[in-house]
């Protein structure tokens, strides 16, 4: 079991970077599932930005909404102690 994982750790260690890789990263020329990974990584960034702008747009609406509301609570303390006053 040493003996494995010795061999595993020295091959790992030692080899060459063109050991690891697979023929599309390593030295591939422009093909089409190159263009496709490209377009695939903007797809999943274009999700995620629209994912977070919907999180921002949510808690503007809700400062929006709470602010609506202390108007709308203030204006209504002030006039029951207008009435409160006559």
């Amino acid at each position: 079991m040493k003996r494995i994982c010795a061999t595993a750790a020295a091959v790992v260690l030692g080899g060459s970077s063109s050991l690891l890789a697979c023929p599309v990263c390593f030295g591939a020329e422009e093909t089409t599932t190159m263009a496709g990974t490209k377009i695939g990584v903007l797809v999943m960034l274009g999700v995620t930005l629209a994912v977070q702008g919907a999180f921002v747009a949510f808690f503007l609406y809700l400062r929006k909404r709470a602010k609506q509301n202390a108007e709308i609570e203030l204006d209504t303390e002030w006039s029951e102690l207008q009435r409160s006053r006559t």
